[in-house]
C-alpha cells in the first residue's frame, strides 16, 4: 500500500472543519470519515507557522495533469462558498479533502469525468490566506 504524504493543517482550519463535520449527519457525505481521518493524522500548526507552499482552506492552487501537461487552477473552499463558475472545490468533495494540507510538488490521483483516474501534481499554491497574513477568515 502506498503511504500517504505528510499533511499540515492550521489550528484555525482544523477547528472549523471539526465543527463543520460535527454538524453533519453521520452519512451526510460519502467522504466524511476520510476527512476526519485526514484531520486526525495531520500535523496541526499555528496559522502564523504555516509553510507558504501548503494547501489550506481558501487557497488557490495551480495543478498540472502529469500525462498531458494540461494546467488548471481551483480554490479549496467550505461548502457554503462553492460557486457555479467551476473555479472552486468543496472540502467535502473527496478530491477537496485529499488536497487539504498537501504541499507544492505533491501528487494525487484525481477522478476523470468519464471514469478512471489521472495523476495530478500541485504546481503552485497561487494564494494562501496564511501567507497573506489573513489569520481570522
Amino acid at each position: 500500500m502506498k503511504s500517504k504524504p505528510k499533511i499540515i493543517l492550521s489550528e484555525l482550519d482544523a477547528e472549523r472543519l471539526e465543527k463543520l463535520l460535527s454538524s453533519l449527519p453521520a452519512n451526510a457525505i460519502p467522504g466524511k470519515t476520510d476527512l476526519e481521518a485526514e484531520i486526525a493524522r495531520a500535523e496541526i500548526v499555528d496559522p502564523k507557522d504555516m509553510p507558504p507552499n501548503v494547501v489550506t482552506m481558501n487557497s488557490k492552487v495551480k495543478f498540472r495533469i502529469s500525462s498531458s501537461d494540461e494546467e488548471f487552477s481551483l480554490t479549496l473552499v467550505y461548502p457554503k462558498d462553492v460557486d457555479e463558475s467551476g473555479g472552486t472545490i468543496s472540502i467535502l468533495a473527496p478530491v477537496g479533502s485529499a488536497l487539504l494540507g498537501l504541499a507544492q510538488g505533491d501528487e494525487i490521483e484525481w477522478p476523470r469525468p468519464g471514469g478512471g483516474l489521472v495523476k495530478v501534481r500541485i504546481q503552485e499554491v497561487l494564494y494562501q490566506p496564511e501567507r497573506s497574513g489573513e489569520y481570522h477568515r
